[in-house]
């Protein structure tokens, strides 16, 4: 799982060594970037930066001039990455060392994923942090053999000096550390995975081994796990509301509760516009790096849903109809898809956007003290001198009974505050957004659309959710079955990765289940099947995350969550399910085959493998099998999907149906429900509620 120690001290011996100066290079107006699809890589156009594109222009170049790489890896949201950009990257000075020393490539991390996953565990392997910008340095072949994060100006001087000094004198030094590196980023890919493992064991003890380990790095005063800064991981609240759900366990909707009500009146939540921030750097959820990333909103509106579901609390739907007007209204895009990011940055700086002086906020509010007093204002500011980050203490009930107010009134108070601070935020100039569409960000959110629908019955959301699913069949999927991963300005580009054919699939089998439209059943397994022809590896059971090398030092497999959960697991978690729709059980035998290749990896690590964990609790639960055959299925259907139903598959028709579990169910002028569980259908009712009972774990209340 880590390098070996003589590779650390490698690195720390080139530490030791950075001193060397340069100078002369020429510098253009635009460098080749403008060229890139890439809306964050063409910000770096103007860059005096000899910026190449990861490809073999750029590796060929290193290899004839024998210069090593210097990979400078971000994303068009990120606070730090504009910082380097305006210390280092547009200082003519600066760019003369970068030019004249290294072949510099630029990356768009969300474009290229595969690189970023390389040069990232490098600096995993190094120092333990993670983080974007990400500047990693490598042999002219690809492998690395430093990297580290944002560096001020005069310490990135340095260091680049240092290191072309290390590679012209100690080349032998240099050449050693990438080796160690690589062979520890492989063994990290490889770490823990059972090759041979035999399927077929009970997983129950298993699973509450796994839910204890998670249990135990909760947060239970703030929510969330342990530690800071923190991260939303709607993976950890999904756990624990199916936990939930499949034990009656009070403890797991207490904590599952306490995370989401947190978040939500934090600072890293929008309290005006809505929305969720990237990650909070307190362990209180109050102050936001401000960036707003599309894949944390449509996974957020996915567990809001589930948990509105689970408990009836309109609290967690105001949030869920609030995150979803903040993606509507700053990151639609024409035809149906949506943009990638918001900016951390406006013109005023990072934050400026959200956040209010005391006389500011009173002077649109008026003398309301408990508006000022919920949102914690103060004249001090609550994060810089004088600035306050909106966020709440007690939801507004709670809030208005401790100070003795009736609560309707309280939110319409709140209320009408919330809409004079937004008109007048609105006047500010807003953060940009990037507006690339990237597949599997968009198939996030096409579920979050879906559970949406479900939650709340509203046709507006699943009408979202069906124009979302037609862009991605419309421009990103092949006839084939292969996915593209990136589309800007009409034109698509870079190969489908593992995350986009899992998500996809995913999104396109929830849909399938709200509508009882099989196209959306035969697109998602004509992907999966494209993937498993494509990605798959037989020697470990498991996926590769690119379809292909691309140049790369390794080709990595993705197994642990990172602010996206696995691909495998998701991958794991859609062939499960095809395997139940379809009754087939090459399928279902592939997911199992999975999940045993990594269970002593989940089981040594389990806050890293979350999703893959919620994958043992669908395995370890009773499931079942709903078909709803007749002319008011559909109507039947979304009674039924009102309910949280994690371990349950439903299919159904209005007619005779096509797929193998709907065969001989339709009955003339009748509506019927069948539940199945292992091929055995009970006796078909007509009533939901009957249903309900039939499906609902004895654990619950």
């Amino acid at each position: 799982m880590a390098v070996r120690t003589d590779c650390l001290i490698c690195g720390i011996a080139l530490l030791t060594l950075f001193f060397y100066s340069c100078s002369g290079a020429h510098q253009k107006k635009q460098n080749r970037l403008q060229n890139a699809s890439s809306p964050y890589l063409k910000e770096h156009a103007d860059n005096p930066v000899d910026w190449y594109e990861w490809g073999e222009e750029a590796l060929n170049k290193a290899k004839k001039e024998n210069k090593p790489l210097l990979i400078s890896i971000g994303y068009a949201s990120c606070h730090w990455c504009h910082q380097m950009e305006r210390e280092s990257f547009m200082d003519t000075a600066v760019a003369r060392i970068m030019n004249e020393n290294f072949v510099c490539i630029k990356v768009d991390r969300e474009e290229r994923p595969d690189i970023d996953n390389i040069y990232m565990n490098a600096l995993q392997l190094i120092s333990g942090d993670t983080g974007w910008p990400l500047n990693a340095f490598a042999l002219p072949d690809g492998k690395p053999f430093f990297a580290g994060t944002y560096y001020p100006k005069n310490n990135w001087i340095n260091l680049l000096q240092g290191i072309a000094k290390s590679y012209a004198t100690k080349n032998n030094l240099v050449v050693t550390q990438a080796n160690a590196m690589v062979n520890g980023i492989a063994e990290q890919d490889i770490s823990l995975i059972d090759t041979a493992a035999e399927t077929g064991k009970t997983l129950t003890p298993a699973y509450q081994e796994l839910y204890d380990s998670i249990f135990k790095v909760a947060d239970l005063k703030n929510g969330g796990l342990q530690g800071m800064p923190k991260f939303p991981t709607p993976a950890f609240a999904e756990f624990l509301l199916q936990h939930y759900y499949i034990t009656g366990n009070n403890e797991s909707l207490k904590a599952a509760n306490t995370t989401l009500k947190k978040m939500a009146l934090g600072g890293i939540y929008d309290q005006l516009g809505g929305g969720f921030a990237r990650y909070a750097t307190d362990s209180f959820w109050r102050t936001p790096h401000f960036e707003k990333m599309l894949y944390d909103n449509g996974q957020m509106v996915s567990v809001y849903a589930h948990a509105y579901q689970l408990t009836k609390d309109n609290f967690y739907k105001d949030i869920l109809d609030a995150t979803l007007g903040f993606i509507e209204k700053t990151l639609s895009a024409p035809g149906g898809g949506y943009y990638s990011s918001l900016n951390a940055d406006s013109d005023a700086g990072e934050g400026e956007y959200y956040t209010w002086k005391k006389n500011e906020l009173e002077n649109l509010v008026g003398d309301d003290k408990l508006v000022t007093a919920y949102f914690n204002v103060s004249n001090e500011g609550n994060w810089k001198p004088a600035r306050n980050i909106l966020y709440a203490s007690l939801v507004p009930g709670e809030f208005a009974a401790k100070n003795g107010i009736p609560v309707d009134e309280f939110i319409s108070r709140l209320g009408t505050a919330k809409n004079k601070l937004l008109l007048e935020r609105n006047k500010r100039m807003q953060p940009s957004a990037d507006v690339k569409i990237i597949t599997a960000w968009n198939s996030m959110l096409l579920k979050g659309y879906a559970d949406a629908y479900a939650a709340t019955g509203n046709e507006a959301y699943l009408l979202k959710a069906k124009s979302c699913a037609a862009f991605i069949e419309k421009n990103m999927l092949q006839t084939n079955g292969s996915l593209k991963r990136s589309f800007k300005d009409g034109k698509i580009s870079i190969e489908g990765f593992l995350d986009d054919y899992a998500w996809t699939a995913l999104a396109f089998t929830r849909l399938y289940q709200l509508t009882f439209d099989d196209h959306w059943m035969i697109l998602a397994r004509r992907i999966t099947d494209f993937a498993n022809q494509n990605f798959y590896n037989a020697k470990t059971g498991l996926f590769f995350y690119a379809i292909q090398q691309n140049g790369l030092v390794l080709r990595k497999t993705e197994v642990a969550d990172d602010a996206i959960p696995s691909a495998n697991a998701i991958m794991a978690k859609v062939l499960y399910t095809l395997g139940i729709v379809y009754d087939d059980t090459t399928y279902s035998a592939k997911s199992l085959k999975m999940y045993y290749a990594v269970a002593a990896r989940v089981k040594a690590l389990p806050r890293y493998h979350i999703e893959w964990s919620s994958f043992a609790a669908l395995l370890n639960a009773k499931s079942y099998q709903v078909v709803i055959m007749g002319k008011d299925a559909l109507l039947k259907n979304k009674e039924l999907q009102k309910n949280f139903l994690p371990a349950t598959v439903i299919m159904g028709s209005t007619g005779e149906g096509t797929l193998p579990m709907l065969q001989d169910k339709l009955v003339t002028g009748k509506t019927l429900i069948y539940t199945c569980s292992n091929k055995i259908c009970k006796r078909p009712e007509e009533e939901i509620e009957k249903v309900i009972k039939q499906i609902k774990p004895q654990g619950l209340n």
